[in-house]
């Protein structure tokens, strides 16, 4: 309920890093209360990542060292400003609305996994924003395992790094991690849904920035000689197959997706992201804007196009299935936890996709949230609790392992 008050917008059009700095504000909080938990290496650096170490208290002298992580940021897609977070107790399946602005109601029809959370305790923000569960849950969670294993020394565990990143929600959450310094052999970031889902596959992820080239003239005289890039771009976007789209395409099918446009007569700019589980079909998505560009440029002699394509990460499955005890342990945890541990896939990525091609393994356990990145998010308590008991049982599984 504190964290989430604090505002962490991260802002796409900055270049700095954090890309605002009042993600630092939630930074020097946590630093604080890991030390006042007691642990005492906790420091924020310079770039907003926070670091710290659960000392190890087993005697075994080879226990992996293990991290846990989550983002401090909130989403730039919904005010992060402000945010009036409300439990309601004792959910008995009702209509939430939401008090600052009765128009937003959460409703059980909208919602099916509400359904779980009859007589729990559910957290929303007032109306006017979205709540900050993403990733905040996932990072009051760890804190919480902290205090929990500082303050229980019957739980045997080996060393506990902990890594609270910025910037996630803009696709930089791990640019400037420290490898070296965090000294992890496993991770696991705390960012999923469901109470007993694990993630250990992703969308691999290309961007794709279209260029046309159109002729410009002036308007008052420019029949038969313009050609406006603007309204072939419109054509493009139009052309593109709904069953390649992101409102048309669920589970493991893939998308292309133009998430901007701009420009004028002579050139327009449509920027894309591109999605798929299976690496070589990213190549075929971005055939198909290639070969829709090239036929409707067919009726605008003298125009041309540039398409260029840059990776942005990639499955993490492939690295996972190396070292297939890291999801086994995740499955047993939750499992000791009292959970119904499933195996999902996410259509999305997380920072743990790209720390495990940084040489970190690292799958997506449950944080608990839900409606990510809208006024409608919520998170239940006892879904928080049981993704703490997951932290604690993990550490435990990493020892008794050994």
């Amino acid at each position: 309920m504190r964290y989430v008050t604090i505002d962490t917008q991260s802002d796409s059009g900055s270049d700095t890093c954090p890309s605002t700095e009042k993600q630092k504000d939630l930074g020097r909080l946590l630093v604080n209360e890991l030390i006042e938990i007691g642990l005492q290496d906790s420091h924020m650096d310079e770039y907003g990542y926070v670091y710290a170490t659960v000392p190890a208290n087993t005697e075994k002298d080879n226990v992996p060292v293990v991290c846990f992580c989550s983002h401090m940021d909130t989403a730039p897609d919904c005010s992060g400003t402000g945010v009036k977070p409300i439990i309601h107790k004792n959910y008995q399946g009702q209509d939430l609305i939401l008090p600052d602005d009765p128009s937003q109601i959460i409703r059980l029809a909208d919602h099916p996994h509400l359904k779980d959370q009859i007589r729990n305790d559910v957290i929303t923000a007032s109306g006017t924003t979205l709540l900050g569960a993403d990733n905040k849950a996932g990072v009051a969670e760890i804190m919480d395992a902290c205090y929990h294993l500082m303050n229980h020394p019957e739980i045997k565990h080996g060393q506990i790094r902990i890594l609270f990143t910025p910037d996630e929600e803009i696709g930089r959450g791990v640019d400037k991690v420290d490898m070296q310094k965090l000294g992890a052999f496993a991770g696991y970031t705390m960012d999923g849904e469901s109470a007993g889902n694990m993630e250990n596959e992703n969308f691999s992820a290309d961007g794709a920035k279209l260029i046309i080239h159109g002729i410009s003239a002036h308007p008052g005289f420019a029949k038969g000689k313009m050609q406006s890039a603007i309204k072939i771009a419109g054509q493009v976007v139009a052309a593109l197959p709904y069953d390649l789209s992101p409102e048309g395409t669920e589970g493991m099918q893939g998308f292309i997706h133009p998430v901007s446009i701009e420009g004028h007569i002579e050139t327009a700019q449509i920027n894309f992201i591109i999605r798929d589980f299976n690496d070589d079909l990213l190549k075929q998505h971005a055939d198909v804007i290639r070969k829709i560009t090239e036929d409707i440029l067919k009726k605008f002699p003298g125009c041309n196009y540039e398409l260029k394509t840059h990776s942005q990460y990639r499955n993490m499955k492939s690295v996972l299935d190396q070292h297939p005890q890291i999801v086994e342990y995740g499955m047993e945890a939750m499992r000791r936890a009292g959970l119904n541990a499933r195996l999902c896939s996410i259509r999305g990525g997380t920072d743990g996709s790209r720390l495990s091609f940084m040489g970190l393994p690292c799958p997506n356990i449950f944080a608990g949230e839900h409606a990510f990145h809208s006024k409608h998010e919520w998170v239940s308590v006892q879904d928080m609790q049981k993704a703490v008991e997951t932290i604690l049982h993990l550490c435990m599984i990493w020892e008794e392992k050994v």
